[in-house]
């Protein structure tokens, strides 16, 4: 049995009782909207593989994917949208992501476990997709899901090279910044990165 599903185990009181785990992908980026996932996974899966999904390859997540989704008992992913950023801010877009994603859930479940954030009624863990194997779960599925996505952005935007960077800070991206400008609605303005593209005379340090 991995130490991710040992996690996990500890906060059932019975081997069939649920676990819901809980993850974003996107914070970080300069475009593209945030992704929330949760999910419920069968409590008898087990996979040693399955890890933080920002130390996989991106073939080694899409592969765990397909397995995670077959051995879901339900998952629900929330998009928090660039505009929805910019008004509420980051944190606040993170919060309001997690407990929609969890409010959407139809299934019965005995805890919560998430990645870092307060969430009400949740147990929240700082480094939680290194640890539990339904977290783990969470941000493998929520990050193929945001990549897919900015892939297919790339197709209507191509000048900002999403299908590489999938929104984050990358010289390309920046330089296409720098030659095109951030689009409202696609960036996320009220990020500094983007603020110093629209108005360079402002200072960050």
């Amino acid at each position: 049995m991995s130490q991710k599903k040992q996690f996990d185990d500890n906060f059932r009181s019975a081997p069939e009782d649920l676990i819901v785990g809980v993850d974003e992908v996107g914070r970080g980026s300069l475009a593209g909207p945030l992704f929330v996932c949760a999910l419920i996974l069968d409590p008898h899966f087990d996979d040693e593989d399955i890890d933080d999904s920002k130390k996989l390859s991106k073939k080694k997540r899409e592969e765990l994917n397909d397995i995670i989704l077959k051995h879901v008992i339900e998952y629900q992913i929330v998009e928090i949208s660039a505009l929805r950023i910019d008004e509420i801010n980051i944190y606040n877009a993170t919060l309001e992501g997690m407990n929609l994603a969890i409010n959407k859930l139809k299934t019965k479940y005995k805890q919560v476990l998430i990645d870092y954030m307060p969430i009400k009624g949740a147990m929240s863990f700082a480094h939680g997709d290194a640890k539990s194997l339904s977290i783990a779960s969470a941000s493998i599925v929520a990050k193929v899901a945001r990549d897919k996505y900015m892939c297919e952005l790339d197709k209507k935007y191509p000048m900002y090279y999403f299908k590489d960077n999938v929104g984050y800070g990358t010289k390309a991206h920046f330089d296409a910044l720098l030659n095109f400008g951030p689009i409202k609605g696609l960036h996320r303005f009220s990020y500094k990165p983007i603020q110093e593209i629209l108005n360079p005379k402002v200072s960050l340090f």
